[in-house]
């Protein structure tokens, strides 16, 4: 009968903890009214408990901390640090022991370790420490493999591995509305929800717009001439929470002039979030880039560049739009037809030559008009005819005007 040998025990001792901040001790304050039996008792016992707060002892946090108890959760954005130690515990001094500490993803196996050099020699009751840092970029399971190799006395190479396994959740949901203004800016709209089970502090949301765009923050007013914040002076976000910002994103103006360039989808920017949970710990997230499917406007566009915003009744007002073909291959033969609605009466020449326009451009163009109803009107009844194709574009309620009497606006 055969018999195995016994499995020989390593002379080395591996032992891994995560480094995180520690957390507010808690207690639960007992305590009744100085006519019930226990008297001042209770109130006395949380007096001389030292975890207590001096005058408030009635208050669940204390002024200790307490360090964690358990491995915790670890979230997307956050660093992740780990400590390892090799003791030896053996009467040996062992050589040549080299400490390798990889962490394994769903997509990537990355090395943590500080130094690829061995240690020549570790003598009993010595340890090798390291601390190991790496900012989280992925969810999903992953696994700190920590291998240890170093060779005894008797000149026999010794290698073992431990596998600690641990999970990324996501700390934040992120969703992203676009609105397409009748200009060429784009409003984008960024709710972001806290979906960890701790309240956090919004350092920055920010947007880093593409090379395509400037982009200005619209989530702060100016009061007594200082910026504030419209979410307050506590920016936290409580677990579950919901917040909104508003960005504007206008084209550069190479970009804008050339019609070709902004069609189909285009690449708006990504999201920059940064914030701290308890104690300072910081995590930070990066969106992937944000894009957009920019509306179609067919051959010839038509666009307001200057309109009032309130205008006399029956009286002649000015208006410039701007016309750009954004064909990149043909050009065209544009006639300018203007029709008169219930309420609004152009002035000038309908039927008149606008010239040749070639791919890609644009011209600016004034036109008179006025309104016979008040209130609040649309500006419409402009034609395009491309000669050459015998096409005819029909532009309606380009924009609205507010029209009210001359006594109205003597008043105002």
């Amino acid at each position: 009968m055969e018999v195995n040998p016994p499995k020989q025990e390593h002379l080395l001792a591996l032992k891994v903890m995560r480094l995180t901040k520690p957390t507010l001790f808690t207690n639960i304050p007992v305590t009744c009214e100085e006519k019930d039996l226990p008297g001042d008792l209770f109130n006395q016992l949380m007096r001389e408990d030292p975890s207590t707060v001096n005058g408030a002892e009635t208050l669940m946090l204390g002024e200790m901390l307490t360090l964690p108890q358990n491995f915790g959760n670890i979230f997307l954005g956050e660093t992740f640090s780990s400590y390892i130690s090799v003791h030896n515990d053996s009467n040996q001094v062992v050589k040549d022991i080299l400490v390798k500490a990889d962490l394994q993803t769903s997509s990537q196996r990355l090395n943590l370790s500080a130094s690829n050099a061995a240690v020549a020699e570790l003598k009993p009751d010595c340890c090798i420490d390291d601390v190991i840092h790496h900012e989280v970029k992925e969810i999903g399971t992953h696994i700190l493999v920590c291998a240890v190799s170093y060779t005894t006395q008797g000149g026999e190479k010794m290698y073992f591995r431990k596998f600690f396994k641990f999970q990324v959740l996501k700390p934040l949901d992120v969703k992203t509305k676009f609105y397409n203004a009748e200009t060429d800016e784009v409003f984008l709209e960024a709710q972001i929800q806290n979906i960890t089970t701790s309240p956090m502090f919004m350092e920055k949301v920010s947007l880093e717009p593409s090379i395509m765009y400037n982009v200005a923050e619209l989530n702060s007013v100016t009061q007594a001439g200082e910026c504030v914040t419209t979410f307050g002076s506590r920016t936290y976000l409580q677990p579950m929470d919901t917040r909104q910002y508003l960005y504007c994103l206008k084209p550069k103006k190479e970009f804008a002039e050339k019609a070709g360039i902004i069609k189909g989808v285009t690449v708006i920017g990504k999201l920059d979030i940064v914030w701290k949970t308890n104690l300072g710990e910081r995590g930070r997230l990066q969106t992937s880039q944000l894009q957009r499917m920019a509306p179609g406007y067919g051959d010839v566009r038509l666009s307001l560049e200057a309109i009032p915003d309130t205008v006399i009744l029956e009286e002649p007002f000015h208006i410039t739009c701007k016309i750009t073909n954004c064909s990149s291959e043909r050009t065209m033969d544009l006639v300018l037809e203007m029709c008169n609605t219930n309420s609004i009466h152009w002035c000038g020449i309908s039927g008149r030559q606008l010239g040749k326009l070639h791919p890609s451009s644009c011209l600016c163009l004034a036109l008179t008009l006025l309104s016979s109803v008040q209130g609040l009107q649309s500006v419409s009844g402009l034609r395009l005819t491309d000669t050459f194709l015998k096409r005819t574009y029909e532009y309606d309620d380009i924009a609205q005007v507010c029209v009210v009497s001359s006594a109205t606006k003597v008043e105002s």
